[in-house]
């Protein structure tokens, strides 16, 4: 029988990557919580009109991507690809749209079909963080600087730019938009096929096509800037002037866009060139009908999400772990006593571990296995004289201690594990 293999886009997460994977969630987790963010979690299949409703008929991810199916009542039901929608529904759902503002962390698996790719998987994961409630400029930089200080905790700072537009308000935008219909109409048959469909549904993801084709008819599209209303100008300006308040080196970019009718004002991406193409590793921006969407009433927000493969992939080297104490009893008369001192020492907060079964030689091999930087060893002769013997297994020098002077010595050669 051949080996059972994984999903194709999907993967396992063990030893050094789990690790790196556990590193990016609870960084991410700490920094939230200093600025008073408290983690939500949601279920990771939802109603398919979670979706649907929020992400658009036209996006490809309704129209391509989703994992949808019809459970055994027959409702349909879809595995997350993103997580903002559930946090408003959650946000709905819970009665908390009159305790605003909501401010939600979230980590955990979405799901998206689409071709695997550095970085890029089929169940993937994410970190988000949702700021509900507020409507002013303040709240964008905050949040953004809040991302920005989590790439800073994870030795990213220096690897990534933080990329700016504004989309305006939906006046603003709406006149973006018949500018752009105007402006592509005459040019429909070199636009892609994509595209063409785009131009009467929404015309502002044709500015997020990557087809050659598209890409050439760009550079002389109308931008958004000769479109802001006064409003919009204003939010514009003051968010700028509080990322320079916050101390968070940006620069713009007008073709950062948002093609859903409820995101409005603030688009931002943090890129690297360190991972080819796909450079981008966390993105958000300020929507403000999506409660209304899930059937709460018309609430601003602001959020982000970053992809934790792509993080865990730029992060450096972690912190070594602390080695293991190995805890050896030589035959049945030290067997109890070892137990006795692996709960002493796992209490104490030290890493420990005994081998099942074997003779002294073989278990200390194991303890060279993995890694041990000491072995307590412990036999009849201990276990009448109520010690242990301390073998150093750099030096091979060892020493009889009791138990209670166990624990100093192994601190002080900071043999302490987290």
């Amino acid at each position: 029988m051949s080996a059972i293999k994984p999903v194709r886009g999907t993967h396992d997460l063990i030893g050094e990557a789990q690790k790196r994977h556990a590193h990016v969630i609870d960084t991410a987790r700490r920094v939230t919580g200093l600025y008073g963010f408290d983690e939500w979690q949601t279920p990771i299949f939802e109603e398919t009109g979670v979706f649907a409703r929020s992400l658009g008929d036209t996006s490809d991810v309704v129209s391509k991507e989703m994992y949808t199916f019809t459970d055994r009542g027959g409702d349909s039901l879809t595995l997350r690809p993103e997580g903002t929608a559930s946090i408003c529904r959650a946000l709905v759902t819970n009665g908390l749209t009159q305790s605003l503002p909501q401010r939600a962390f979230y980590a955990g698996p979405m799901f998206r079909y689409e071709r695997p790719q550095k970085g890029r998987y089929r169940q993937f994961h994410q970190i988000g963080a949702e700021l509900i409630g507020p409507a002013e400029p303040l709240a964008d930089a905050e949040i953004i600087r809040m991302a920005y200080d989590i790439l800073t905790a994870l030795g990213l700072a220096d690897d990534v730019a933080l990329e700016l537009n504004t989309l305006g308000d939906p006046e603003s935008r709406a006149l973006w938009r018949d500018r752009l219909v105007a402006y592509f109409t005459p040019h429909k048959d070199r636009l892609s096929e994509d595209s063409k469909n785009r131009l009467e549904r929404n015309p502002l993801r044709i500015l997020d096509s990557k087809a050659p084709e598209d890409r050439e008819l760009l550079a002389d599209a109308p931008d958004l800037a000769s479109c802001l209303n006064e409003t919009s100008r204003t939010f514009w300006d003051d968010l700028r002037r509080y990322l320079d308040a916050f101390g968070v080196p940006f620069r713009e970019n007008p073709l950062i866009v948002r093609g859903l009718d409820y995101y409005s004002h603030t688009a931002f991406e943090f890129v690297t060139t360190s991972l080819g193409s796909q450079g981008t590793v966390l993105a958000g921006g300020r929507y403000e009908g999506l409660v209304a969407e899930m059937g709460g009433p018309s609430t601003p927000a602001v959020g982000w999400a970053a992809g934790i493969e792509r993080l865990s992939m730029l992060i450096g080297a972690l912190e070594t772990q602390a080695a293991p104490v190995a805890v050896i009893p030589a035959g049945d008369a030290g067997q109890n006593m070892a137990i006795t001192i692996l709960s002493l020492l796992r209490n104490a907060g030290f890493r420990s571990e005994m081998a099942y079964r074997g003779n002294m030689k073989k278990r200390m091999e194991r303890a060279n296995r993995i890694g041990a930087s000491w072995a307590v060893i412990i036999g009849e002769e201990e276990v009448e004289r109520g010690i242990v013997r301390l073998k150093n297994l750099a030096d091979g020098s060892q020493k009889e201690v009791t138990p209670e002077i166990l624990l100093t010595i192994l601190g002080d050669g900071e043999a302490a594990g987290a």
